[in-house]
This record gives C-alpha cells, structure tokens and sequence, in this order.
C-alpha cells in the first residue's frame, strides 16, 4: 500500500496506526507503529479496548512522498510466551542486525518486553522465545549513543502496571501510585547488553526534577511521567520526551547524562484528539520531525487512532518550540 502524505495528516488511511517510533536505516525513515483493530467494544482506565495483535513497518524516502506499508512484521501467534495487546514498539539497530522491541502480556496477564531480530528494517522480524529478562510495563524506546551504548526506556502507568512494580515485584492488587505529594513514579531505564537481547544492569528508575532540583510530583499531572518514554540526542544533551496522560501533554526533560536525572523543561505537543498521546522525535535530511497520533480519522475514537508527523524546531538556547497540532486547521 503506497500513499503520499503531507505534514499533519495521517501517514496512512488504509489502517488504524498509533504510538509511531522513527528511525533513519539505510538512508529511509522507517515508522514503527502500533496497530489499532476495529471494535465497538467500550473503553477503560486498563486499556481493554487496545487489543492490538500485530505490527506493521511503514517507510519513507522523502516527507512529502509516498509512504509504503511492508505488511504484517510480527503477531501475537508467532511469539511463544505472549497471550495479547502488543503494544507501542521500537526497533534499533547494531551488530548489523534490526532488533525490534515489543510489549504485550505473558500468559499471567502481565505486561513484559520482547524482543525479535531481523535483517531488514522493513522486516520480518523473528521473535525469541521468552521475553527480555528483569522486563515489565509497557512502551519500551531503545537509544544507542553515539559510543554504541545502547539504553531501554520504558514504563506506564494505569493499563502499563507500573504502579504494580513499586516495590520491585509484581504486586496485582495495587492500583495506587504515590501519594500527590510525593514524587511521581518515573520511567524507567536499562543498559541493554552487547547483543542486544538481555539486559545488562538492573532496571531503575530514572528521576525528572523542575529546575530546583526538587523532584516531579505525583500530583502535578502537566509534567509528571505517565507512559511513552522516547529518548533523542542534540547537541549533546540527551532529551527525554514522554506523555503526561490524563492532561493529554507530550512534555520533556533535559540531561547530560542518558541515564538523568533529567530536567523539565517544557511542553512539545498540546492535547490532539482523544485520549492516549504517543510520540518519536527523529532528524532526517537536516530537519527534525515529530511523529505522533491522533484519532481524526475516526472522529475521536480512542482505538482507532492514525499516525502524523510534523516539523520540530529547536530554540537557540536548545529549548523545543511548542507545536499546536491543529494551528494551521
């Protein structure tokens, strides 16, 4: 399926498409997206109507060209240890091998992160047959620095169970974060070792602070950590960018060091139609692009969400300039 596409529409119409992570390989943007399925089924705070079973790469040679669907990459009946919802994924590249990175739920219901290997960027991608030890939650982003260090972020609250894991076990009777005065839950980050397939610390959390040092707290719902961690470098900074949930914000935070703390510096995208934000930043022919989704397509049904993309401008000072989704409408 090829279609052109210009900037703030949807990529693609010929499926429902959400939680796009970009990438540059081999010269072409790669997109990574959830899949939606079509259902009149209704929604909740668990995320039950995202029941999404496969994954599909779509690509780019150019913004303003056609974009092309390479099929079913990977589905839920392929993968040994997963029983449904594969959610948001990524993919990385090193050991000249495509590593693609996925959550869905083990045979308990609980959320882990698998991972499957290919030699194409457009796929297939082959899965292994457990997921990655020590992995939990959801919205896993993988950033290889520039030393080929290669860092997992991932976590979300609500449906993504985090709030689960506060004690370091998985806890199915909790439903609480922290208190609203207390500091939020953030997301959380591991080393991933040289192949690519484990990881190579323990996962920690990683803390976001305001410009006082002073933590995030649970209660300050325009700037805390709700789900979709994504990681991008810039002038040497690292710049982690995640959704605020409940008030609809992709905001970010800044650090020298890819493992924080990180520092809130502002929002990058207001509210888009319905409920879940979701988002990759990537530079491509000079010029940075911020790909996320929304449901126009479907007049605001949350499932059934479409992928966009549109130009990122940076501040002299490194700051990121905020984008109305909807300003030119």
């Amino acid at each position: 399926m090829v279609k052109n596409v210009k900037l703030d529409d949807p990529i693609v119409t010929h499926i429902f498409t959400a939680d796009p992570s970009a990438h540059v390989f081999e010269g072409k943007l790669y997109i990574y997206p959830s899949h939606d399925l079509e259902h009149d089924e209704p929604s909740n705070d668990n995320g039950d109507q995202y029941k999404m079973e496969d994954y599909h790469v779509l690509s780019m040679e150019d913004v303003d060209g056609p974009v092309i669907d390479h099929g079913e990459v990977l589905h839920v009946k392929d993968v040994p240890w997963a029983s449904k919802q594969m959610w948001a994924p990524d993919a990385a590249y090193k050991n000249g091998k495509y590593y693609f990175y996925f959550p869905a739920r083990d045979k308990d219901g609980i959320f882990r992160i698998g991972v499957a290997t290919g030699t194409s960027p457009a796929g297939p991608f082959k899965p292994e047959e457990n997921y990655i030890p020590g992995s939990f939650s959801i919205d896993p982003a993988v950033f290889v620095d520039d030393n080929d260090s290669a860092y997992m972020y991932f976590g979300g609250l609500w449906g993504g169970q985090l709030e689960k894991w506060q004690t370091g076990t998985f806890k199915p009777e909790v439903t609480e974060g922290p208190a609203s005065t207390e500091p939020a839950l953030g997301p959380i980050i591991a080393e991933l070792s040289d192949d690519m397939l484990t990881f190579k610390s323990e996962p920690k959390e990683i803390s976001i602070i305001d410009e006082n040092g002073n933590p995030i707290l649970a209660g300050d719902e325009d700037r805390r950590f709700f789900e979709g961690p994504w990681v991008h470098k810039y002038n040497g900074l690292y710049y982690l960018s995640y959704s605020t949930g409940t008030t609809h914000k992709i905001v970010y935070a800044v650090s020298e060091n890819p493992q924080g703390p990180f520092v809130y510096k502002g929002t990058i995208l207001t509210p888009v139609l319905g409920w879940t934000t979701h988002h990759s930043i990537v530079q491509y022919k000079d010029k940075w692009y911020l790909f996320y989704h929304d449901c126009s397509l479907s007049n605001g049904v949350n499932h059934k969400r479409s992928v966009k993309f549109t130009e990122l401008k940076y501040n002299e000072d490194g700051t990121i300039q905020t984008i109305d989704p909807y300003e030119n409408q």
